[in-house]
């Protein structure tokens, strides 16, 4: 028997410390990467620190040759960095003395600043990056309108680079009159448009389900994809993503109430391990009491492992009619918005299951905890949730 206490699985724990190795690289520090990880996965950094200790007491393995060449080229990139950044100043400082003077190093920094950024060369001139932007900002004279722009602008760029890139002008809107921002529909939209900044939009879905000539369970939902509550009614469904050697698979298990992801899984192989697992992580996390399971007639979701699963969590199995994707509208949607916010919208080559992996992941934690939805009031999944939990307390 599941000790109740033991809210994470195996799987779970074995994938969170093998995201933070994979991710050292990206972060300043071994505990950013612990922090970034285990706030996606839903715990504390000290626990998922202590995982990995216990990993590292398992298996004495030293870093791999490919960590440690990412380690040692990130460092080449910044001394390369550097040592540009001061051949080109001393060119530029050369009749100058020791220190050059603050208005001839903002010239400096205008310059080069798209190239190394301001940081880096204020880094290397020794100036303090906020000396440099009051310069800048007492040699501009803008008007009022310009001025106010450029402060909207900034708020718009935050939410918009916030939710990658994903929102459009109404949810970038939404977004900023919830966080008390006083500004009108058009402004955003005019700014939008002059920054080129679009949200994303869906294209057309492959169909990747392979029916199932296993008898099926009744269809208990009937298209009416509401709940009263959490954990009354799931959906469950999965999709496909291309890779420079083949294809890989993503299941996802969806609250209907909140609209909330709690379970999910990345593979390279379409059998009923992927769905297993994606709702072994949901049982973990939600552990749900008279719940009803929804999906379509594909082979994964009504194999025997599967439905034995379903059985022995007391989780009432619904499957929808063949050939009617609207039979499981709200799973089809959590696909499409994953493949138009994550694979399409980032417009590159997945290369690995690694990859695919990490994005996902990142998308999950941004979807369920920050990703505004009209049909939830303009929240969060994680917000409504919290909401009817305090409105559930009051009464």
């Amino acid at each position: 028997m599941t000790n109740p206490r033991n809210k994470f699985s195996p799987e779970v724990r074995e994938r969170a410390v093998r995201l933070v190795r994979e991710t050292r690289a990206d972060h300043k520090s071994e505990w950013a990467a612990i922090t970034s990880v285990a706030t996606k996965i839903g715990c504390v950094p000290q626990t998922l620190q202590k995982w990995i200790q216990q990993a590292e007491e398992n298996s004495k393995a030293p870093l791999s040759d490919e960590e440690r060449i990412r380690l040692l080229e990130r460092e080449n990139k910044e001394l390369k960095r550097t040592n540009e950044i001061l051949r080109l100043a001393s060119a530029f400082f050369a009749p100058g003395g020791a220190r050059p003077p603050i208005k001839e190093a903002v010239m400096f920094i205008n310059a080069h600043r798209e190239t190394y950024g301001v940081e880096p060369i204020c880094k290397v001139l020794r100036i303090a990056p906020s000396t440099y932007y009051w310069h800048v900002k007492r040699s501009q004279e803008k008007s009022k309108r310009d001025l106010s722009d450029e402060r909207l602008m900034a708020e718009i760029q935050r939410v918009y680079d916030a939710s990658d890139g994903i929102y459009g002008a109404r949810k970038v809107w939404r977004t900023l009159t919830r966080q008390h921002k006083d500004l009108a529909r058009c402004t955003v939209e005019r700014l939008m448009k002059r920054a080129g900044l679009r949200g994303v939009t869906r294209c057309r879905r492959v169909r990747t389900t392979v029916r199932s000539k296993a008898e099926c369970p009744k269809d208990l939902v009937q298209r009416n994809f509401n709940a009263e509550a959490k954990n009354r009614l799931w959906v469950a469904d999965l999709t496909y993503v291309k890779i420079a050697s083949g294809h890989v698979y993503v299941a996802f298990v969806t609250d209907v109430f909140s609209r909330r992801i709690v379970g999910w899984r990345v593979s390279t192989s379409l059998t009923s391990d992927i769905a297993v697992d994606a709702l072994e992580q949901a049982l973990f996390d939600r552990r749900p009491k008279g719940l009803i399971h929804h999906s379509d007639r594909g082979v994964q979701y009504l194999c025997v492992k599967y439905s034995a699963r379903l059985e022995d969590a007391g989780i009432q199995a619904s499957v929808g009619s063949v050939g009617d994707s609207y039979d499981n509208a709200l799973a089809e949607t959590i696909n499409g918005l994953y493949k138009a916010e994550v694979i399409h919208h980032r417009n590159r080559k997945w290369t690995n299951v690694q990859d695919v992996e990490k994005a996902t992941m990142n998308w999950v934690h941004w979807f369920n905890h920050h990703r505004i939805m009209e049909s939830l009031g303009y929240l969060s999944p994680a917000e409504y949730e919290a909401d009817f939990s305090c409105q559930a307390m009051v009464a």
